[in-house]
């Protein structure tokens, strides 16, 4: 009968348990102030205040969402973000792959100052204003692509998407479907986009966390509140519900809107976050392969 002959040493044992307890430490910083924000939503605004609530809800109440979702623009704002979420990230995948594929491929001509271009926009940028022109020269000012089409390629994005194609894509494989005829395009679309899903899935994270969470561009490219994104319309309610204080009236009165304008923030944040925490379960697996591979292999 064979026996075990490892065992662990004090050293192997003491850096177990060092593992365990900075694990542990680092679940509690990451878990609690998500616990905490979740819990002050459901909870009497009054405890929240007062510090009593510092875990789980107190008090129950659902007057923050209520509040929240009574907003007829709630309803507008998702269908908005929802749309240049999806279609966003769509016209965003689709133009880092078809920009990262060739600058993947050792022949294509003037690959290096191609390449250089891409990174020179990561160093020097037009600037707020330029940029504001530029919308407003093209047209894009007030409508849904002013959230869209400047903001449509991501350089980091396409670095990594094409560092990817070239550790994953091998060359034997182009020069067999040259060989029996295929074209660019369709070995684009048969061959690499299927081998490609986990940087596929990258992409659309990362982008449809963009577009979701999008609020400045809305902020200056937007003027009609009909295509204002949820993080615009979000804002609206919580500096409509702000209490200006040269205007002090009946005292039990501030106290409320104090207590339910303190209730919004953290019904919110819950209202804004839960989209993006559904959508990440579904690629986590391709999502954590495909960073691995497109950020470590060249």
């Amino acid at each position: 009968m064979a026996h075990d002959t490892t065992r662990d040493t004090g050293s192997d044992r003491a850096f177990t348990i060092a593992n365990y307890v900075i694990l542990t430490i680092f679940l509690i910083t990451v878990a609690y102030p998500l616990i905490y924000v979740l819990s002050a939503s459901l909870s009497n605004p009054g405890a929240v205040i007062s510090g009593k609530m510092w875990l789980w809800p107190i008090d129950p109440t659902l007057d923050g969402y209520r509040a929240v979702f009574r907003n007829p623009k709630i309803l507008t704002g998702f269908k908005n973000s929802l749309f240049y979420t999806v279609v966003g990230t769509f016209i965003s995948v689709a133009l880092t792959i078809l920009a990262a594929y060739p600058l993947s491929r050792r022949d294509l001509t003037g690959r290096g100052p191609i390449m250089f271009l891409f990174m020179f926009t990561m160093i020097f940028g037009g600037g707020l204003i330029p940029t504001f022109l530029v919308v407003r020269e093209t047209g894009l000012l007030n409508t849904r692509w002013a959230l869209i089409i400047p903001t449509a390629l991501s350089v980091y994005n396409m670095i990594i998407t094409t560092t990817f194609f070239r550790a994953t894509i091998p060359d034997e494989l182009l020069e067999a479907a040259q060989i029996d005829g295929v074209s660019d395009f369709r070995f684009l679309y048969d061959v690499v986009i299927p081998l490609s899903m986990p940087i596929i899935a990258v992409n659309t994270l990362f982008y449809a966390v963009g577009q979701w969470n999008q609020y400045f561009n809305a902020l200056i490219y937007l003027t009609d509140q009909s295509l204002f994104p949820l993080q615009l319309v979000l804002r609206e309610i919580l500096v409509q519900n702000q209490i200006d204080l040269s205007k002090l009236g009946d005292i039990s009165q501030l106290e409320q809107r104090q207590q339910l304008a303190d209730l919004l923030k953290y019904a919110l944040i819950v209202v804004a976050s839960i989209p993006v925490l559904i959508i990440y379960p579904f690629v986590q697996k391709h999502f954590v392969r495909g960073v691995l591979i497109g950020s470590l292999k060249g």
